[in-house]
């Protein structure tokens, strides 16, 4: 059974929630459960009542306004627990057109890709500036650069994920959740498809983006520190070879003017200090760089250790489950062996003694109380049998 939960990171969405609720498939191919999840960031307004009026299977509350990247991993958090094998990522702002889910999760369903990004074909939206559309460009090829995949709209919200990119993906920054899980999908080569979309009419301005200088100083910052994350050992070489460069160079210049009887080579003695220093600050950031590798080995061993972690708890709680649903069949076969057909009545009307069952379920409680059951079946006290694979505790005995 395929199950698909559908989260929805709201603050204050009174108004556009219900054009989403609308929009929303019942039914889809390959798919047997549809439920939706409204993660609301501390709205302030009826966002969380509406939800509920709209038939919402699953709403959660953060206490004030966390942002929207911690309402996304909240929204994943919540999805796993509640036994998604693919989860859809849309806003509640209405500005993805939710009649393509279906086409969102079809790469999942075929075990082709484990996240799929809806591409907003961004030199198409009407409402973005000429600046918007030129930035967006250059941040979705940067994102690719940095990631080693081939995402054409970087910042894309509408996404769909399966049950084991879920669980590798752990957002850290507190801004936005986009660019980092395509950095981190790419690091952890998990595979990424777009399908192209077309957004619906803007119901209000953007959050998020403040500015446009705004939107660009967090969106760099969010790639810089991501991409050292994964990559730190690269990040400190690049810096630590220019101030090799630049100190080799000085040094460099020193030396050839000193071996060769230069006339002028002691009036460069601040510049030869100036190299030195330079090239000491570049082994320095070398070696920093080869601590960082390090770090980022034993995060790797960590992300994998959390990973497990969180398939064991949900594969736990699978088995619960599983021993619930077996453990109500059983002692509802067992009921239904030991209950003998019912008698016809006697000639006065009354229940003749031999209609009542020779079993019956006492419940644990009882146990309790083994003098009043002693004189209910005449005997020092009943016999107990405990059936496999179940808590419940039955007691056997005849009848009086």
């Amino acid at each position: 059974m395929v199950k698909l939960i559908i989260q929805i990171p709201c603050y204050n969405e009174e108004e556009t929630l219900p054009m989403v609720m609308r929009d929303i498939p019942k039914t889809l191919p390959g798919v047997d459960v549809i439920e939706t999840l409204v993660i609301d960031d501390g709205s302030r307004d009826r966002t969380v009542a509406v939800a509920h009026e709209l038939g919402v299977t699953y709403v959660i509350r953060h206490v004030g306004n966390k942002g929207l990247a911690a309402a996304f991993q909240t929204g994943l958090n919540a999805c796993l627990r509640r036994g998604a094998d693919v989860i859809v990522n849309t806003d509640g702002d209405n500005q993805y057109p939710q009649q393509e889910i279906g086409n969102l999760i079809a790469p999942i369903l075929r075990h082709e890709a484990d996240m799929v990004i809806g591409n907003r074909q961004v030199q198409q939206i009407e409402h973005f500036s000429p600046l918007k559309k030129q930035l967006q460009k250059f941040g979705s090829w940067v994102v690719r650069r940095v990631s080693n995949t081939n995402v054409p709209d970087a910042v894309s919200g509408f996404r769909a994920f399966s049950r084991e990119a879920a669980l590798q993906l752990n957002v850290i920054t507190n801004y936005t959740y986009t660019t980092e899980t395509i950095i981190q999908a790419g690091k952890k080569n998990l595979a990424i498809a777009d399908i192209p979309i077309i957004t619906n009419e803007v119901t209000r301005p953007s959050r998020l983006m403040r500015s446009t200088s705004d939107f660009l100083k967090k969106q760099i910052s969010t790639i810089v520190r991501i991409y050292t994350l994964y990559e730190p050992f690269k990040i400190f070489s690049y810096f630590s070879f220019a101030f090799l460069l630049i100190g080799g160079f000085y040094i460099g210049r020193f030396a050839y003017w000193y071996f060769f009887n230069h006339p002028e080579s002691d009036r460069h003695l601040q510049s030869t200090i100036f190299g030195t220093t330079a090239f000491m600050l570049g082994i320095i950031i070398f070696l920093f760089g080869l601590l960082a590798d390090v770090t980022a080995a034993n995060r790797r061993i960590t992300e994998e250790v959390l990973y497990r972690s969180k398939r064991a708890e949900l594969e736990v709680q699978k088995l619960r489950e599983d021993l619930a649903a077996s453990r109500g069949e059983l002692l509802a076969a067992i009921q239904q062996q030991h209950t003998p057909p019912a008698t016809p009545p006697a000639a006065n009307g009354s229940t003749a003694e031999s209609s009542r069952q020779p079993f019956e379920r006492i419940t644990t409680g009882e146990w309790e109380r083994p003098r009043e059951l002693a004189r209910r079946w005449g005997r020092p006290g009943p016999t107990a049998a405990i059936y496999p694979y179940t808590t419940h505790l039955l007691t056997v005995g005849p009848s009086r």
